[in-house]
């Protein structure tokens, strides 16, 4: 499995790009974060999540997963993450 993500925005405006490839990951963390998309049941989101305000400097993430045959990409901004798809952005920013 292969997963991009990627944040941009904030007060900066710097953009910072993480790439995984799972193949390369001991098994039990791939295993963890194959669990963790499963429970956020990620390729069944949208692929844009809308923000519930105008928060300005606010991040936005672009999250995407290929997967075999399939591959879906979410983004979202930070002030409209839904707390299924948090473990996964914080499981991959503190494993790159």
């Amino acid at each position: 499995m292969l997963i991009t993500l990627e944040r941009s925005g904030g007060f900066t405006g710097i953009n910072k790009v993480i790439a995984i490839d799972t193949a390369k990951l001991p098994q039990n963390e791939s295993e963890k974060l194959s669990m963790l998309l499963e429970a956020a049941n990620f390729f069944n989101l949208p692929a844009y999540i809308a923000a519930d305000s105008s928060q300005r400097d606010c991040f936005q993430y672009s999250l995407t997963i290929e997967d075999e045959d399939k591959q879906h990409t979410v983004t979202v901004s930070e002030s409209s993450i839904p707390e299924t798809l948090t473990p996964i952005i914080e499981w991959i920013q503190s494993n790159s």
